[in-house]
């Protein structure tokens, strides 16, 4: 029997094979089950604390793979921030069943409030969609994708709405590591069209899918429909590659902002910040003094996830969230919380290999007092086939055409590559740098410097001598190898790479190794956050420049040694020497050569294809 000091209206009891405690935590009911395992109800022993402890399966637990994944996960789920997500608090990924612990969100899921009492107000619509936007502020600043958003992951907590579920979000980096080619995850009528791409070398998992996602959930909770509602996952599938949303039910600004989320091009989506930014924008006092009424916390995420960002806006850009008017707003916890499981009920496609579909069956039996999907393995077979046979003559050719990419053969390795060199010839993380994916637009008003997107690019601007970094993933290495693309497109700039960067390197300082990529020399620094102190330098084998095919540079370090190649040809050999640096992130962003002027400029440099094996 559950405990009657616990939400007993959130759990079931738990069954004869359930855990009763792990670590120091014990095992209290159950919350919900899903693909990954099941979530209980924990309370840490002589502790009033409650919290949700998610268990993978059994069966999951001896695959070495998905230990790793999971391990992985653990560490990019702790950098995530609690801004209107559930926070992680433990985990022992080295335990018989591996087993994460997340902060436990007392309220109930936006899908059961809306199946029960309808859309949601005006208000409340608007106070879900900045919650949301918030909390993938936070995970994509922590260089993590949800991969599986949707109005089942979203509880209305008091105080604020909570995104949950860390089970299956991921890495950035695992669009081309973890998640073999013949997985998917998600959930269909949330994913955005470039997931059902077939070409392996494009990265169809970056933050602009979870925000194709938001406005689904957002057109979900404003109209009790998803924007591609169609009699079936291979239906809805059909409707997301060929046909506009339909918003009907959405008012005025928030139709618009939505319809801009849904856009079939990922490249053309608001970021999760840029988003957040709109909502709370001065376009949109009424609607924002509305959402925010009596919700301090909701305002405070919201400011701190811009603030964590680095860009918060201007105070005079619009109302700040302690300024916005009051107005009544039914507080969350005023709903009722629902029997039952938290509910895994929805067109889940849960990492099903391929080659397991036809044999698929349920997950489990669903939740008491809701409908049993008996066909769902069917409609899923249905959809996986449809996506993996039909797909490269009929799906491959509506992306062909809307995104301007193919299924063409990737073009052989050039020599020196790690393909060529008999190691793996697909990278761990991968990403034309053509739009926002896994490096993010950012700017230094004070310093003129900003990181943008242009002719396909990545492009790194100084107005005046200096460096400036881009934002991009986190992923720590030791050993790896890297190429990208490089054009100076002003005389003077250099293309600056960093490596083993660390923003504890030196007694709590940033620091890093800089391999700045000038016309004809490449120069390896080691910058902390005081100065760039010149280690070597290397003639390259040919100048470069603002050049219409981009030198390709690449890096190759093992141990305390750095390789450094042009166009796949080694240009030499350079010694690391700091022992504070011997693992990090890399980096990219723009220098000026040793010759420049002080007051000189502006510099800039585009960056194109990066590719990262470690």
């Amino acid at each position: 029997m559950v405990d009657s000091t616990v939400p007993g209206e959130r759990t079931q009891p738990l069954r004869p094979h359930d855990p009763r405690e792990l670590g120091d935590y014990e095992v209290l009911g159950r919350l919900g089950e899903g693909g990954m395992g099941t979530v209980y109800l924990g309370r840490k022993r002589n502790s009033e604390i409650l919290v949700a402890v998610k268990v993978v399966r059994l069966d999951l637990a001896h695959d070495d793979e998905f230990r790793r994944r999971f391990r992985s996960e653990v560490e990019r789920a702790r950098q995530v921030p609690p801004f209107c997500t559930a926070e992680v608090l433990d985990a022992d990924p080295d335990h018989d069943q591996p087993y994460l612990v997340v902060e436990f969100v007392d309220g109930p899921t936006l899908a059961d409030v809306v199946e029960q009492r309808g859309p949601l107000t005006s208000a409340n619509l608007h106070s879900v969609a900045i919650g949301v936007a918030t909390a993938l502020t936070a995970i994509h600043g922590a260089g993590v994708i949800h991969r599986d958003l949707k109005p089942r992951n979203v509880l209305l907590a008091p105080g604020s709405p909570k995104v949950i579920d860390f089970g299956i979000a991921r890495a950035m980096s695992a669009t081309s590591g973890n998640t073999r080619p013949d997985q998917m995850v998600g959930t269909v009528a949330y994913m955005a069209p470039e997931r059902f791409d077939t070409d392996a070398d494009t990265p169809v998992i970056t933050p602009a899918a979870d925000v194709f996602a938001w406005g689904g959930v957002v057109t979900y909770a404003g109209t009790g429909k998803t924007p591609f509602y169609a009699d079936s996952p291979t239906a809805t599938a059909a409707r997301i590659l060929t046909r506009p949303p339909r918003l009907d039910g959405l008012s005025q600004p928030l139709r618009d902002l939505v319809a801009h989320a849904l856009e079939k091009n990922p490249a053309n989506r608001p970021s999760a910040r840029e988003l957040l930014d709109l909502l709370l924008s001065g376009d949109r006092p009424v609607a924002v003094a509305d959402a925010l009424a009596d919700q301090p916390d909701l305002q405070a995420a919201a400011a701190e996830a811009q603030a964590v960002t680095g860009y918060a806006p201007a105070p005079d850009s619009g109302p700040s969230a302690t300024r916005v008017a009051a107005a009544a707003l039914a507080p969350a916890s005023a709903l009722d919380i629902p029997p039952g499981l938290v509910g895994y009920s929805e067109n889940a496609i849960v990492t099903i290999p391929i080659e397991a579909v036809p044999d698929a069956t349920p997950l489990g039996p669903p939740p008491a007092g809701r409908p049993r999907w008996s066909v769902l393995p069917v409609l899923l077979a249905a959809l996986t086939v449809l996506i993996i046979a039909a797909g490269v003559a009929m799906i491959g050719f509506l992306l062909r055409d809307r995104f301007g990419h193919g299924t063409a053969a990737a073009p052989s390795a050039s020599a020196g590559s790690p393909a060529a060199e008999g190691t793996s010839a697909t990278p761990r993380l991968a990403d034309k740098l053509a739009a926002p994916g896994l490096w993010q637009p950012t700017s230094q008003a004070d310093e003129g410097a900003s990181c943008g997107f242009a002719g396909r690019a990545l492009v790194a601007r100084r107005e005046s001598a200096g460096t400036f970094r881009c934002r991009g993933p986190k992923d720590v290495m030791t050993d790896f190898t890297t190429e990208v693309g490089v054009r100076l497109a002003t005389p003077g700039s250099c293309a600056a790479i960093w490596f083993h960067f660390d923003d504890k390197a030196f007694d709590g300082k940033q620091g890093g190794y800089q391999l700045r990529v000038c016309e004809k020399s490449a120069f390896l620094s080691v910058h902390t956050n005081d100065a760039v102190n010149l280690k070597d330098k290397l003639r390259l084998n040919k100048p470069i420049g603002n050049l219409a095919t981009p030198a390709r540079i690449g890096l190759h370090v093992v141990g305390d040694s750095l390789e450094v190649r042009q166009d796949g040809q080694r240009v030499g050999i350079l010694a690391l020497t700091e022992p504070a640096l011997a693992r990090g992130r890399i980096v990219l962003g723009v220098y000026n050569d040793e010759t420049t002027a002080a007051g000189t400029g502006p510099f800039e440099v585009a960056f194109t294809d990066i590719k990262l094996w470690y």
